[in-house]
C-alpha cells in the first residue's frame, strides 16, 4: 500500500515539474518578434530626392518581405533626418540605437555621415550597419570593420571603371573638379590613380573644388576652358551632378571638352533635366531601369511604378537590394541576433533584380558589375539614358581582398 502511495503522490509532481518546463522554455524565448531598422538619410534640401528614391526602394522590399514574415514577425522600420550633416547623423544614429532598441542602421547618402556613424555608433556598439548610397570607399576599406556592410557602389569601383574607359581614349591632359567632400576627393584620387597606372603618361593641369551645393559654376567652368585640358573629370554627387550637367551644355563646354561624370547617366539625375539633358557624356552607373533587359529587373520596375508612378534610380535599387540582404541574413542567422546576423552577410550570396549578387566577405562591399555608357536623348522617354553600355565584372573592378587588407594596415 505505502509504495503505491509513493507513485501516486510522484506522478503529478513529475508532470507538474515538466509542463512548467514547457512553459518557461516557450515563452518569451519562443516568442517572435519583429526585426527593428533603423534607417538615417538627409530627407531635406538638395539631397533627399536621392534619399527619398532609396527610401521608396526600401519601402517596397519590406512590403513584400513582410507579406511573408520573418523568423515568424516582420521588418519594421523608423526614419530619422540627417539634413545631410554629420553632427545629427551621429545624433540620431545614436538615439535609435541607445532609445528606439534598432537591431541595425541602413542609408545614408552622405559619406562624412558614414563615416561618423561606421566608427562612433555601429563600430563601438556593435551594432550592424548597411550603407545605401555613400560611396566613399574609406567606408568598407581603409575605415572598414566587423559591422559595417555597403549596397552601394564605392569610389574604387567607379575610379577604376573611369579609369579603363578614359584609359582608352587619346586624351593625355586632365582637368579634375568637383564637391569639396570626402565622396569628391576620393573618386577623384581613385580615378587619377588607376588611370596612372594604366596611362603613365597622362598628366593633370589642374583642380579646382567648390562647396556642397555650390549654385554658380560659372568662374570654375572659365577656369576650367582656360587651363585647356584635353577633358575634364567631373567628381560630383547629388544635386551638383545635374548642375554640371546643365552648366556643361549652357556654356558649351561639352562642344568643345569631352566630360566624365560617374553617375552621369542615373536617371536621378537625367529625368529632372528633361530636354535641357547634354549628350555625349560619359559615365558610369551599377544600374538602370531599363538595364539589363531581364525578367527580374521587369519585375522590379513594374513593381516600382506601379507603386510610386516613376522608375527606380540607382538610390532604389540599391536599397531595394539592402532589404532582400536583411532578409536572406536574417533567415540564415535563424534568430535576431546582431552577431549571428553579421556572420551570415559575409559571402552572402543573394538574388536581385540584375542577377546573383554576393557580399563580400574580406571587406563587406557588395560586388556590382559597373556599366559604361554615354549620355543620349531617348524622344519616346523626354528624358536621356545611357547608350552604347559596356559591362564590366564587379570582380575586376574591386580592390583586391589582399589590397583591402594593406590598406587597413594587416
Amino acid at each position: 500500500m505505502s509504495k503505491k502511495r509513493h507513485v501516486t503522490v510522484a506522478v503529478p509532481i513529475l508532470l507538474g515539474i515538466i509542463a512548467a518546463g514547457i512553459l518557461l522554455f516557450s515563452g518569451p524565448m519562443a516568442e517572435a518578434r519583429n526585426i527593428k531598422v533603423g534607417v538615417i538619410d538627409a530627407y531635406t534640401g538638395p539631397a533627399a530626392v536621392f534619399a527619398k528614391d532609396a527610401l521608396n526602394g526600401f519601402k517596397l522590399a519590406v512590403d513584400e518581405i513582410n507579406k511573408e514574415g520573418l523568423l515568424g514577425g516582420k521588418i519594421e522600420f523608423t526614419t530619422r533626418d540627417t539634413k545631410f550633416k554629420v553632427d545629427i547623423g551621429l545624433n540620431v544614429a545614436k538615439e535609435l540605437v541607445m532609445n528606439e532598441k534598432v537591431d541595425l542602421l541602413v542609408g545614408t547618402i552622405n559619406s562624412g555621415v558614414a563615416l561618423a556613424v561606421s566608427d562612433a555608433v555601429s563600430k563601438k556598439e556593435k551594432v550592424p550597419l548597411i550603407v545605401w548610397i555613400s560611396k566613399s570607399e574609406n567606408i568598407t576599406v581603409k575605415n572598414g570593420h566587423r559591422y559595417v556592410f555597403s549596397t552601394a557602389d564605392n569610389t574604387a569601383q567607379a575610379g577604376k571603371v573611369g579609369a579603363v574607359a578614359l584609359a582608352k581614349k587619346p586624351y593625355a591632359k586632365y582637368y579634375i573638379a568637383g564637391d569639396d567632400y570626402a565622396y569628391g576627393h576620393d573618386l577623384a584620387i581613385s580615378i587619377w590613380n588607376n588611370l596612372k597606372a594604366l596611362k603613365p603618361q597622362v598628366e593633370k593641369v589642374g583642380e579646382s573644388w567648390w562647396k556642397l551645393g555650390e549654385p554658380d559654376l560659372m568662374p570654375y567652368l572659365t577656369t576650367i576652358m582656360a587651363a585647356k585640358p584635353d577633358a575634364v573629370i567631373f567628381c560630383t554627387g547629388g544635386q551638383s551632378m545635374a548642375n554640371v550637367l546643365k552648366a556643361v551644355k549652357t556654356t558649351g563646354m561639352l562642344q568643345k571638352i569631352p566630360v566624365y561624370v560617374h553617375t552621369a547617366t542615373d536617371h536621378a539625375v537625367l529625368k529632372p533635366l528633361g530636354a535641357d539633358a547634354p549628350e555625349g557624356v560619359m559615365g558610369t552607373m551599377h544600374y538602370h531601369f531599363y538595364y539589363p533587359e531581364i525578367p527580374e529587373n521587369k519585375a522590379f520596375v513594374q513593381a516600382f511604378e506601379k507603386a510610386y508612378k516613376e522608375p527606380p534610380g540607382f538610390p532604389a535599387f540599391n536599397a531595394y537590394v539592402t532589404g532582400l540582404l536583411i532578409k536572406e541574413g536574417f533567415k540564415k542567422a535563424g534568430a535576431i541576433d546582431r552577431e549571428k546576423f553579421v556572420d551570415a552577410l559575409e559571402g552572402l550570396k543573394i538574388s536581385t533584380p540584375i542577377g546573383k549578387l554576393e557580399m563580400r566577405a574580406c571587406d563587406h562591399q557588395m560586388v556590382y558589375p559597373m556599366f559604361l555608357g554615354s549620355t543620349k536623348m531617348d524622344p519616346g522617354k523626354g528624358y536621356a539614358i545611357s547608350s552604347g553600355i559596356v559591362t564590366l565584372p564587379g570582380e575586376d573592378i574591386l580592390p583586391t581582398c589582399d589590397e583591402v587588407k594593406k590598406a587597413r594596415g594587416q
